[in-house]
């Protein structure tokens, strides 16, 4: 069986990554983790790669004189794994025409709201703020705009009564992993495919 080559991209404590290189441990998840992604130093999700011998690779923002030049770079570093996939699992950086020219279609990102509501960095505070009574995780492409890109899958959950920001993130964390687990899973396996607006995977 061709095993799918992914690379994750992170910026923080890598618990979804982790989620990947632990099902990838099965080879018939039919993927393998060749490289992670991050745009800061020093943090977890790094660590949990290179403790899993998967090569990294930094690009700060700050570091180019423009975030187009930065968009360059992590184009090519993240080319240069050869990815069939790549994966943004708590990546906080968007990304520029270079990277969705090199890479559309084969980006996805898992977002922590029901898209089309309440895209951007508060899905769960958005949710528990409107009233809405059921929250959840979105897998999409990326594309050009924010959190706008062909959805692959949803899962719910439910919004309680006391649900502050903080809880119902917990619970929506949880889901979304298992998702996210789920379907790259299932792209890598079956493949997939995009007509217009919707996604059929397999």
């Amino acid at each position: 069986m061709v095993t799918a080559r992914l690379v994750v991209l992170v910026s923080g404590s890598g618990t979804n990554l982790q989620a990947l290189l632990d099902a990838c441990a099965d080879p018939a998840y039919g993927a393998t983790v060749v490289g992670v992604g991050a745009d800061r130093h020093g943090i977890a999700g790094l660590a949990r790669a290179e403790a899993a011998g998967v090569p990294t690779f930094v690009a700060r923002v700050p570091d180019f004189a423009t975030r187009q030049e930065w968009d360059e770079t992590f184009t090519d570093l993240t080319a240069a794994q050869r990815p069939d996939l790549v994966i943004g699992a708590g990546f906080l950086k968007l990304v520029g025409k270079t990277f969705l020219d090199r890479f559309g279609g084969r980006y996805v990102n898992t977002h922590n709201a029901l898209l089309p509501a309440f895209p951007g960095m508060h899905g769960p505070r958005d949710a528990v703020a409107y009233g809405v009574k059921l929250a959840g995780a979105t897998l999409h492409f990326v594309d050009g705009g924010v959190d706008t890109g062909p959805i692959i899958a949803q899962v719910a959950v439910p919004v309680l009564d006391d649900d502050t920001e903080d809880t119902l993130s917990e619970r929506i964390k949880d889901a979304e992993r298992g998702q996210l687990v789920d379907y790259v899973g299932r792209m890598a396996r079956h493949g997939w495919t995009v007509d217009g607006r919707r996604v059929i995977v397999g």
